[in-house]
C-alpha cells in the first residue's frame, strides 16, 4: 500500500523541503505544524494544520497540538486488523503512514552557559516523542523519520514504488527509540544536577562527596567507529561528543589508545593551568617525565631527559601554546599525539611534515563537562567515582619529621605530589624542583616501584641526591622510605596514615630527611 498521508513537525529544517516536495510529487498528503507548515508553505506546497485535521486547535501556547486521538490513532491502529478497522472507522481516523520529526534542541540549550531553568523546561519536546514513539511501535506499517540524514533513502523508496521496505523500517525504528532515550537521558541528567537529587542515603565517612544521582543515566551516539581497540582482534567506536573537547589539526584518525593517552595527558597537564611554561611526556597514560622551564623548550629539554627510551610512540601536552622552537626539538623524534592550548604556525609548519603525528588543539577540557568517572563492569553495571581533582597547597602539608623541608624541597615536593597521583599505583616518583627525575609505577610492590624509578635515574643519569620522593599512598614498612633515602632523597611526600607511621617518621628522622604527609592518598588504577 502506498504513503498516502504525512506528518512533518520539525526543528531542524535542514534538507526539509526537498523532501517534501518528493513526497508531494508522489501524491502523498502533507499535515504540518507551526513553523514546519510556514516553511512548506513559502516554498509552494500545499499543507493541511494539524488543526485542522483534528478540529481542535492548537492550545496552552503550543504545548498542546499532536497529543489527539486522530493523530495517535492515525498512527498505532493495526492496519488489516477488523477491531482496528471498525474503531477507526466509527470515529473517522485517518491513516498517518508517514511521520517526519526531530525534537526541541533541549541538549543545544543545556549547553549554553548559565540557561535559566526555564528555557531547558520550555526545550523539552513532549508531542515529537510522543510521536515518533507511536509511529515506530507501528513500524510494519508506519514509516518513520528523525534524522534529516535519512530523507534521501525514504525519499528514493517512496518515488520507486510508493512506500519504504519493512527492513528500512525497522532500521528506522530502531533510530527513534535510540534517539528517544538519548533525549530522555539527557533531560533527565540535566534536571538532576539542575534539582541536585541525590541519593538519600551515605556510607559512613563519605564526607566532602558530590551528590551522587540517584539514577545514573548514559546515552552517547556514535562519534566514530575505530580502527580497532587496544588490540588489532578488537572492535571498537568512540562514543559521545569527544569533537567539542578538541579540534584536530593534523595526522591521521586517532586510534582507541590514543584517546586513552590523550584523555590521562589533558588530564595531567589540566595539573598546571596558568603556570609557568609545563611539558608533559606520557606512554600507556603514565607520565614518563614532566618538565617546568622558562619556556617550552627548556620544559621539554627537562621532561625528555628523565626518560630517552619510552617517550617515542608516546603523548605530548603542554600548557601554553606550542612554539617553533619547542616544536623542532620534538620533531626529533617519533610522537603519536601532541595536544595543546594552540600552536604557532611556526610550530604547525614543522610538525605537519610528519603526516602521522595527530596535532590536537584542546578547545575545552573535558574535565569540565562532570565531576563523575565512570567505568563499566559488564554491560549493565559501572562504576561511578568523583574525579580526583584534590588540590594539595602549602596549608595542607603536615611536616612530620625533625627537620623541615628547604624552600627549594617544598617547591619539589608540591611540583612531585601533582605528578604522582597521575602515575598507576603502586607509584614511586623522585623529582627536582620542576623536573621529574625517575618514575617507578604500576608495580605490585610498593618498593619495587621505588627500585624502578630509581634504575631510570640512572639510566637517564640524572643524580638523585638531594632528591624528593614522592609516593601516591602511605609507606606502609620503613624500608621504601630507607630505600629512597639511600637512592639520594632527602626529602618525601606522602599521604600518611599506615599503622607504621611512627616507624617510617623515625626512619626519616634517622636520615636528616624532610617529610610531610598530605592527608590524601591518590590510588590510579
Amino acid at each position: 500500500m502506498k504513503i498516502q498521508r504525512a506528518l512533518l513537525s520539525v526543528s531542524d529544517k535542514s534538507g526539509l523541503v526537498p523532501f517534501a516536495q518528493t513526497l508531494a510529487a508522489a501524491g502523498v498528503e502533507l499535515i504540518s505544524t507551526g513553523g514546519t507548515a510556514k516553511a512548506l508553505r513559502e516554498a509552494g506546497l500545499t499543507v493541511k494544520d494539524i488543526s485542522e485535521h483534528t478540529g481542535f486547535p492548537e492550545m496552552l501556547d503550543g504545548r498542546v497540538k499532536t497529543l489527539h486521538p486522530l493523530v495517535h490513532g492515525g498512527l498505532l491502529y493495526i492496519r488489516g486488523n477488523a477491531t482496528h478497522e471498525a474503531a477507526v472507522k466509527e470515529y473517522a481516523i485517518q491513516p498517518i503512514d508517514l511521520v517526519v520529526v526531530n525534537l526541541y534542541p533541549f541538549e543545544a540549550t543545556v549547553a549554553k552557559p548559565n540557561v535559566a531553568l526555564h528555557d531547558a523546561i520550555e526545550n523539552i519536546d513532549i508531542g515529537g516523542p510522543s510521536m515518533l514513539r507511536s509511529a515506530a511501535k507501528n513500524h510494519d506499517s508506519v514509516t518513520v523519520i528523525v534524522d534529516p540524514a535519512d530523507y534521501a533513502e525514504v525519499a528514493k523508496q517512496i518515488t520507486e514504488c510508493g512506500n519504504t521496505t519493512l527492513e528500512l523500517r525497522r532500521q528506522l525504528c530502531a533510530k527513534v527509540y535510540a534517539r528517544t532515550a538519548a533525549y530522555d537521558a539527557a533531560i533527565a541528567a540535566h534536571l538532576q544536577k539542575e534539582f541536585s537529587v541525590a541519593q538519600a542515603s551515605r556510607l559512613p565517612g563519605a564526607a566532602e562527596t558530590a551528590a551522587l544521582p540517584s539514577t545514573l543515566v548514559l546515552a552517547a551516539p556514535l562519534a566514530q567507529p575505530l580502527r580497532y581497540g587496544e588490540n588489532p582482534h578488537q572492535t571498537a567506536a568512540l562514543y559521545g561528543k569527544f569533537s567539542k573537547y578538541f579540534q584536530q589539526l593534523h595526522g591521521k584518525e586517532l586510534s582507541y589508545n590514543n584517546i586513552l593517552d590523550l584523555t590521562a595527558a589533558t588530564a595531567l597537564i589540566a595539573e598546571f593551568h596558568g603556570e609557568v611554561p609545563t611539558l608533559a611526556i606520557l606512554k600507556h597514560t603514565n607520565p614518563c617525565g614532566v618538565g617546568q622551564g622558562a619556556n617550552l623548550r627548556e620544559a621539554w629539554d627537562k621532561a625528555f631527559a628523565t626518560d630517552k627510551q619510552a617517550p617515542f610512540g608516546g603523548i605530548i601536552a603542554v600548557n601554553q601554546p606550542l612554539d617553533g622552537a619547542c616544536a623542532s626539538a620534538i620533531a626529533e623524534i617519533f610522537s603519536e599525539v601532541i595536544v595543546a592550548p594552540d600552536f604557532t604556525a611556526e610550530a604547525l609548519e614543522i610538525l605537519q611534515k610528519k603526516k602521522n603525528l595527530r596535532l590536537l588543539k584542546i578547545v575545552k577540557s573535558p574535565l569540565a563537562s562532570s565531576p563523575w568517572d565512570i567505568r563499566s563492569v559488564g554491560a549493565d553495571s559501572f562504576l561511578l567515582q568523583q574525579r580526583d581533582l584534590k588540590i594539595t597547597s602549602v596549608a595542607d602539608l603536615k611536616f612530620v619529621t625533625k627537620r623541615q623541608p628547604t624552600e627549594a624541597e617544598l617547591k619539589a615536593m608540591l611540583f612531585g605530589w601533582r605528578v604522582v597521583k597521575h602515575l598507576k599505583s603502586n607509584a614511586i616518583l623522585y623529582v627536582g624542583e620542576g623536573r621529574t627525575l625517575g618514575t617507578g609505577a604500576g608495580q605490585m610492590s610498593r618498593v619495587d616501584s621505588s627500585r624502578i624509578a630509581v634504575w631510570k635515574a640512572g639510566e637517564a643519569k640524572l643524580p638523585l641526591a638531594g632528591s624528593v620522593v614522592c609516593s601516591d599512598a602511605f609507606f606502609p614498612f620503613p624500608d621504601g622510605l630507607i630505600a629512597a633515602a639511600e637512592a639520594g632523597a632527602t626529602a618525601a611526600i606522602q599521604p600518611g596514615g599506615s599503622v607504621k607511621d611512627a616507624e617510617v617518621i623515625a626512619a626519616a628522622d634517622a636520615r636528616g630527611m624532610a617529610m610531610a604527609f598530605t592527608g590524601a592518598r591518590h590510588f590510579r588504577h
